[in-house]
Protein backbone atom coordinates (compact mmCIF):
# COMPACT_ATOMS: atom_id res chain seq x y z
CA UNK A 1 0.00 0.00 0.00
CA UNK A 2 1.73 3.61 -1.32
CA UNK A 3 2.25 6.38 1.45
CA UNK A 4 -1.60 7.97 1.60
CA UNK A 5 -1.20 11.27 2.77
CA UNK A 6 -3.78 14.04 3.63
CA UNK A 7 -2.39 17.67 2.89
CA UNK A 8 -4.42 20.89 4.44
CA UNK A 9 -4.08 24.29 3.41
CA UNK A 10 -5.93 27.52 4.00
CA UNK A 11 -6.88 30.15 1.84
CA UNK A 12 -8.20 33.55 1.69
CA UNK A 13 -10.72 33.51 -0.47
CA UNK A 14 -12.83 30.93 -2.73
CA UNK A 15 -11.15 31.73 -5.97
CA UNK A 16 -7.91 30.94 -5.00
CA UNK A 17 -9.32 27.69 -3.12
CA UNK A 18 -10.82 26.47 -6.20
CA UNK A 19 -7.62 27.03 -8.35
CA UNK A 20 -5.81 25.20 -6.14
CA UNK A 21 -7.85 22.40 -6.28
CA UNK A 22 -8.79 22.32 -9.58
CA UNK A 23 -5.14 22.57 -10.62
CA UNK A 24 -4.22 19.63 -8.48
CA UNK A 25 -6.76 17.40 -9.71
CA UNK A 26 -6.13 17.87 -13.27
CA UNK A 27 -2.58 17.47 -13.08
CA UNK A 28 -2.98 14.69 -11.59
CA UNK A 29 -1.07 15.86 -8.21
CA UNK A 30 -4.40 15.04 -5.71
CA UNK A 31 -7.54 12.53 -6.56
CA UNK A 32 -9.42 14.45 -4.60
CA UNK A 33 -9.41 17.94 -2.95
CA UNK A 34 -12.47 18.76 -0.40
CA UNK A 35 -12.96 22.42 -0.09
CA UNK A 36 -14.71 23.12 3.62
CA UNK A 37 -16.84 25.82 4.39
CA UNK A 38 -14.85 29.24 5.44
CA UNK A 39 -13.18 29.26 8.73
CA UNK A 40 -12.23 31.58 11.10
CA UNK A 41 -8.61 32.16 11.81
CA UNK A 42 -7.23 33.85 14.62
CA UNK A 43 -2.63 33.59 14.09
CA UNK A 44 0.82 35.96 14.62
CA UNK A 45 2.36 37.25 11.79
CA UNK A 46 4.85 39.26 12.06
CA UNK A 47 4.69 40.13 15.28
CA UNK A 48 0.74 40.84 15.33
CA UNK A 49 -2.21 39.41 15.79
CA UNK A 50 -4.13 38.94 12.99
CA UNK A 51 -7.74 37.72 12.17
CA UNK A 52 -8.90 36.38 8.71
CA UNK A 53 -11.31 34.30 7.16
CA UNK A 54 -9.77 31.49 5.40
CA UNK A 55 -11.32 28.36 3.10
CA UNK A 56 -9.41 25.11 4.02
CA UNK A 57 -8.67 22.18 1.38
CA UNK A 58 -8.02 18.74 2.59
CA UNK A 59 -6.10 17.56 -0.80
CA UNK A 60 -5.65 13.24 -0.85
CA UNK A 61 -1.94 12.90 -2.26
CA UNK A 62 0.53 10.15 -2.24
CA UNK A 63 4.32 10.74 -0.38
CA UNK A 64 5.64 10.74 -3.73
CA UNK A 65 3.56 13.38 -4.88
CA UNK A 66 4.33 15.79 -1.72
CA UNK A 67 6.43 17.86 -3.33
CA UNK A 68 4.60 18.47 -6.64
CA UNK A 69 1.68 19.09 -4.35
CA UNK A 70 3.64 21.62 -1.91
CA UNK A 71 5.43 23.46 -5.15
CA UNK A 72 2.12 23.60 -6.76
CA UNK A 73 0.32 25.28 -4.03
CA UNK A 74 3.37 27.63 -3.13
CA UNK A 75 3.38 28.84 -7.30
CA UNK A 76 -1.06 29.25 -6.91
CA UNK A 77 -1.16 30.75 -2.97
CA UNK A 78 -0.82 34.65 -2.65
CA UNK A 79 0.39 34.14 1.00
CA UNK A 80 4.27 34.85 1.73
CA UNK A 81 4.01 31.62 4.25
CA UNK A 82 1.02 29.56 3.40
CA UNK A 83 -0.09 26.76 5.09
CA UNK A 84 1.06 23.16 4.15
CA UNK A 85 0.76 20.61 6.37
CA UNK A 86 0.81 17.33 5.82
CA UNK A 87 -0.68 14.34 7.72
CA UNK A 88 -0.26 10.18 6.10
CA UNK A 89 -3.26 8.28 6.78
CA UNK A 90 -2.52 5.44 9.42
CA UNK A 91 -5.79 3.44 8.11
CA UNK A 92 -8.60 3.43 5.63
CA UNK A 93 -10.75 1.38 3.35
CA UNK A 94 -8.35 0.05 0.95
CA UNK A 95 -10.48 0.39 -2.08
CA UNK A 96 -10.19 4.13 -1.45
CA UNK A 97 -6.67 4.10 -0.98
CA UNK A 98 -5.53 2.21 -4.05
CA UNK A 99 -8.31 4.66 -6.09
CA UNK A 100 -5.51 7.64 -4.38
CA UNK A 101 -2.65 6.16 -5.50
CA UNK A 102 -4.01 5.17 -9.23
CA UNK A 103 -4.97 8.87 -9.93
CA UNK A 104 -1.95 10.18 -8.60
CA UNK A 105 0.79 7.84 -10.54
CA UNK A 106 3.45 9.93 -12.40
CA UNK A 107 3.80 8.86 -15.81
CA UNK A 108 7.22 7.60 -16.52
CA UNK A 109 7.46 8.26 -20.81
CA UNK A 110 10.38 5.38 -21.89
Amino acid sequence: MPDVLLVVTNCPDEAVADRIALTLVEQGLAACVNRLAPVHSLYRWQGNVERATEVPLLIKTTRERYGDVEQAIRHLHPYDVPEIIAWPIAAGYAAYLRWINQETQTTVIA
